[in-house]
């Protein structure tokens, strides 16, 4: 009996020690919250000694987030933000700098160019326009093909669109109209479109979600939401408009600091791994590793040869500039905030 309960004692003690041997990691990220229970599964199927604790917000939030905690950085990593923040944090030497195993493997320009690198990207979101089929029938709406088909009259009251203050989907947009037709026009285009626009939503999902929901007939989101929503079966059409789509690149980094820099680095060693990308491709077209990514179902037929061209450190340097402005003009429209 004394041996049995000595034993069962020294089994408990193993149990205890192997839960005490977790090393908990907290990661800021602005990924969809649909799929984090999937990554947090497969990140600690591969490394049983890590307990990630996902604060997750959108892209704004999590960058005013980090900044506010400048000098006291309360994350180990952040983890799927837009490369425009990280790029913005970086400059202000927010990260320690690593070279995940196996980082030659991904596509250079995904990479940041600091040798080893402060970030790495993941996957690209791309812009996209979700267009309720019923709701326009309804109201008598034409399909659009096109940007500035949304300053038609017709759809006056009908459109919603992420703030970019508080959503990287939105500050890709505008980022991207700017980049493509020079800031007299973007801004032209800009104030056209906010007299069409009914609210300005802080997430860059949620445009979507109104528009498969039957609440807007048209929601400046992203392909990726489009593409969830529409194989749900909403009766949406997702729609990359003819003029070219802005997008970004989740990527992520370690904060400078951390007191868990090895369970840190696990973590951006898996992120760079062909399973990792794999996974990036099941919801995402575009993914860091050449030659893994197939094509996702519902995204819009040719999307990945409308991404513009797209100057991530221009956008990173302007990003206050520009949030500014708009700030300034439109924010009248947006939806309180939480």
């Amino acid at each position: 009996m004394k041996v049995a309960t000595v034993l069962g004692a020294l089994a408990l003690a193993g149990v205890a020690l192997t839960a005490q041997a977790k090393t908990e990691l907290r990661v800021y990220t602005a990924v969809e919250a649909d799929e984090l229970a999937k990554f947090k599964q497969a990140i600690e199927a591969d490394n049983p000694d890590l307990d990630i604790q996902w604060v997750r917000d959108s892209t704004g939030i999590i960058t005013a987030k980090l900044l506010a905690e400048k000098a006291n950085p309360q994350a180990d990593v952040v983890w799927g933000l837009a490369v425009t923040s990280l790029k913005f944090l970086a400059d202000q030497d927010y990260f320690q700098a690593y070279a995940p195993k196996g980082v030659e493997q991904l596509e250079p320009k995904y990479v940041d160019s600091a040798k080893p690198p402060r970030w790495v990207g993941q996957r690209a979101w791309v812009a996209a326009l979700c267009f309720n089929a019923v709701e326009a029938e309804k109201a008598k709406l034409p399909q659009p093909a096109s940007w500035q088909d949304l300053l038609k009259p017709e759809f006056k009251g009908k459109v919603v669109m992420p703030n970019p203050s508080s959503s990287g989907t939105g500050f890709l947009d505008v980022s991207a109209w700017i980049q493509m037709w020079g800031e007299e026009k973007a801004w032209k285009f800009m104030d056209g479109l906010h007299e069409n626009i009914a609210q300005y939503t802080h997430s860059g999902s949620k445009p979507c979600k109104m528009a498969a929901a039957g609440e807007a007939p048209v929601g400046i989101s992203f392909a990726y939401r489009g593409a969830q929503e529409k194989s749900k079966g909403a009766p949406v059409e997702v729609i990359a408009p003819s003029e070219g789509v802005g997008w970004d690149l989740e990527a992520f980094a370690i904060v400078k600091g951390t007191q868990k820099l090895e369970a840190a680095q696990q973590l951006a060693d898996w992120s760079a791994s062909r399973k990792a990308n794999e996974i990036y491709n099941e919801g995402y077209a575009v993914v860091a590793m050449p030659g893994v990514a197939k094509p996702v179902p519902n995204y819009p037929e040719g999307i990945a040869e409308k991404m513009i061209k797209n100057d991530f450190e221009w956008a990173a340097k302007n990003r206050e500039t520009i949030l500014s402005e708009w700030t300034k003009r439109y924010d009248g429209k947006s939806e309180p905030k939480k």
